[in-house]
């Protein structure tokens, strides 16, 4: 993304980019489940930080962030799909950076 156009974000938003193998799993019985099968909950998504705006505080480019993707407005730019949202819309930061610091939580 970054070799095609730069993107600067705005305010707390953050642009990402939506794991592509996140639509089908399999079953515990090796079942494969398409990703428009209608489940009882809903399910978060997993997607991967492209940009972050200067006021996005606990997420940074790179990181792989959990959301839910029924609440996305997605974007297409140069032929690529990204999802913009707020940052307080991340739910969780899966990141290597992480595992020494504190747990990022907000009380």
């Amino acid at each position: 993304m970054s070799d095609r156009a730069p993107i600067k974000m705005l305010h707390d938003r953050i642009l990402v980019d939506v794991d592509r193998d996140a639509g089908e799993r399999r079953s515990s019985g090796g079942i494969v489940i398409p990703a428009t099968a209608a489940m009882g909950a809903r399910r978060l998504a997993w997607s991967r930080v492209i940009a972050t705006g200067p006021s996005a505080r606990a997420v940074e480019v790179g990181d792989r962030v959990l959301f839910d993707p029924e609440d996305k407005a997605e974007v297409e730019v140069h032929g690529e799909v990204y999802v913009v949202m707020r940052e307080r819309d991340v739910h969780a930061v899966a990141a290597e950076r992480l595992d020494a610091g504190p747990t990022g939580l907000y009380l």
